[in-house]
């Protein structure tokens, strides 16, 4: 008995047609029996934006319907913009999304909803999905008496290089919030119980900046791992980050985006608040005739691709796939030079972020070593 997994990271459709974000890759995501993306947006037309918003926009509920048709069975919305346009917005798009037949991971009316696995079943094989979130607006998460999504908070602390002098840099160190880890451990330990596999997606982090994570991804995802999770997938940093293999068990730090649509104006493009944004990353430079104003790293994202049996996860990989100006992601053939080089930028970052990943080339897919690396 197997089942084929796919996952990918960051959706978000600003377009009367939100099907055209995945007309290039639709046949191939329609190939798994379950298959995974991170939801970036509200699917409403009520509520209000939230005065803590820094960037949003919303789409329509047809979206649902779209993410259902291109293939897609499992959706988290536990991410930074799952409050965005209030309750009203936040249950509209977990409605939409039911009604299209998709399971919602990670968010509910309370902390226990938000907590629960969603258990995909396909081919007699038992997936279980929870979802986090770690980049946290204020009143984003949920609690016992309020809705929103399952927190994976961390906290920061800002070490000054030379103390005898001032304005000089710092070292910035992060650890995770002990109660959210114990939690989440509690949550996978439960899921193994229902579940052949464990798949948890976490929206953390450090945004824009090429390779670099923070050290409480570590921290929470080994703990993860040794708590029984089979699968890692990050996203929310909106380029691709290192890869790791703990205990034979693979962390995609970061999986990119897939099908954002991020427009933008000379007004917008001169914004302070885009300009902070901006620096984080070298050749960012707005496009405003595009659909797709993200760096220039932005562009190369993947497909996550495995095996799922009654024993875990096998032939754990992925498949590389580039996003062009209208914010379509297509899935790369190995012959295609870009290809090349979106598996020599993970290796790269995996190699700049201090981790030791090998990765191998078979057809069209890139495979993970499981035993470490090379």
């Amino acid at each position: 008995m197997t089942a084929r997994l796919y996952a990918v990271a960051d959706i978000g459709p600003d377009r009367e047609d939100p099907r055209e974000c995945f007309a290039l890759v639709r046949d191939e995501i329609r190939k798994a029996d379950i298959a995974f993306c991170q939801l970036e947006v509200n699917l409403t037309e009520r509520g209000a934006r939230l005065p803590q918003v820094r960037h949003t926009h919303r789409a329509k509920a047809s979206t649902a319907d779209a993410l259902k048709d291109a293939g897609f069975t499992v959706v988290s919305f536990s991410g930074n913009h799952c409050m965005d346009w209030g309750r009203d917005g936040f249950f509209d798009t977990i409605d939409a999304l039911k009604g299209a037949g998709l399971q919602v991971a990670g968010v509910g009316a309370n902390i226990q909803e938000a907590r629960a696995p969603v258990i995909e079943e396909a081919n007699g094989v038992r997936v279980a999905f929870l979802a986090y979130n770690s980049i946290l607006p204020a009143n984003y998460w949920a609690e016992a008496d309020r809705p929103g999504c399952a927190p994976m908070r961390a906290w920061t602390i800002y070490e000054q290089i030379e103390p005898d002098q001032p304005g000089t840099p710092c070292r910035v160190h992060t650890h995770a919030n002990r109660a959210d880890v114990a939690a989440i451990v509690a949550d996978i330990k439960a899921a193994r119980e229902i579940a052949d596999v464990v798949v948890m997606s976490i929206h953390w982090g450090i945004h824009f900046i090429p390779a670099v994570l923070a050290d409480y991804q570590a921290e929470v995802a080994h703990a993860a791992i040794d708590a029984g999770v089979d699968l890692i997938l990050g996203h929310h940093a909106h380029v691709l980050k290192g890869i790791e293999v703990y205990r034979g068990k693979p962390i995609f730090y970061s999986m990119g985006n897939f099908a954002i649509d991020l427009r933008m104006t000379p007004e917008h493009a001169q914004g302070k608040g885009f300009r902070e944004i901006q620096a984080l990353s070298p050749g960012w430079v707005p496009d405003f005739d595009s659909l797709y104003n993200f760096p220039p790293d932005s562009r190369m994202t993947l497909v996550v691709t495995a095996d799922a049996t009654p024993r875990g996860l096998a032939n754990i990989g992925f498949l590389p796939a580039f996003i062009n100006r209208d914010a379509q992601p297509e899935i790369l053939k190995a012959c295609d030079p870009r290809f090349g080089q979106v598996v020599d930028y993970l290796r790269w970052a995996t190699e700049a972020a201090g981790l030791e990943t090998g990765l191998r080339t078979e057809g069209d897919t890139v495979l993970i070593n499981l035993m470490g690396a090379p």
